[in-house]
């Protein structure tokens, strides 16, 4: 595994439309749920254990090269919020666009016909990490940094939060998430025999009803 790839692809200014989605963060925002570094670090937390877990098995699994309609199949069965399986498309798609300029290949242009208007991003991702040689504990590790890096970076926006502040949320992060990326690789190793069934389906239903708020939001600054 290419250790630059790797950075390329989980680098926030890649053009993959990530900055215009907070994970979250704004709906957690405006109820009060995050106010401060402390209340951010248990987000994030949160948020890596479920929606980052599922991400990243679905990641991994795509990068060793599963069905990828049998995985949107699977995201979408993990994925009860409509607001979410859309935000899920629209970031798939714009990765989509990004990676083919970057890596092209076969199996990418093959996603792209298969999923016009845009697979869900996780799966996107997995084969993204395997045209650019990355493998299964690349996309695994680059899904569930984007889980908790998303709602960092919309923080300092939203609150005004001290960017040191957010960087050491997600630096007190790292044993947790290579632990998930551990955890995403081995299930998705797992479903390549026993069937997508198997990979990981934690939920956090508050997300999804945030989700499904603010998508109604007359006014918003992030997308989701």
């Amino acid at each position: 595994m290419s250790l630059a790839t790797l950075l390329v692809l989980a680098d926030g200014r890649f053009p993959a439309g990530g900055h215009a989605h907070s994970g979250g963060a704004e709906a957690a925002c405006k109820a009060g749920r995050i106010h401060d570094a402390a209340t951010l670090a248990e987000f994030c937390r949160g948020r890596l254990h479920t929606a980052g877990l599922v991400a990243a098995g679905l990641a991994a699994a795509a990068a060793l090269g599963i069905d990828p309609a049998a995985l949107d199949e699977a995201a979408d069965a993990r994925t009860p919020s409509p607001a979410l399986r859309a935000a899920g498309r629209r970031l798939g798609r714009q990765l989509m666009r990004a990676a083919r300029a970057t890596w092209p290949g076969a199996e990418l242009d093959a996603l792209a016909a298969a999923f016009p208007r845009g697979a869900h991003q996780p799966v996107v991702l997995g084969v993204t990490a395997r045209s650019a040689g990355l493998g299964a504990p690349g996309a695994a590790h680059v899904a569930a940094y984007e889980s908790v890096s998303g709602p960092a970076t919309a923080t300092v926006r939203l609150l005004g939060l001290d960017p040191f502040e957010a960087s050491r949320v997600l630096a007190g992060l790292a044993p947790e998430l290579d632990s998930v990326s551990r955890q995403a690789e081995r299930a998705a190793l797992r479903a390549r025999t026993d069937g997508t069934h198997t990979l990981p389906a934690a939920s956090s239903p508050l997300l999804d009803i945030a989700a499904q708020a603010h998508a109604d939001w007359p006014v918003r600054l992030f997308a989701s």
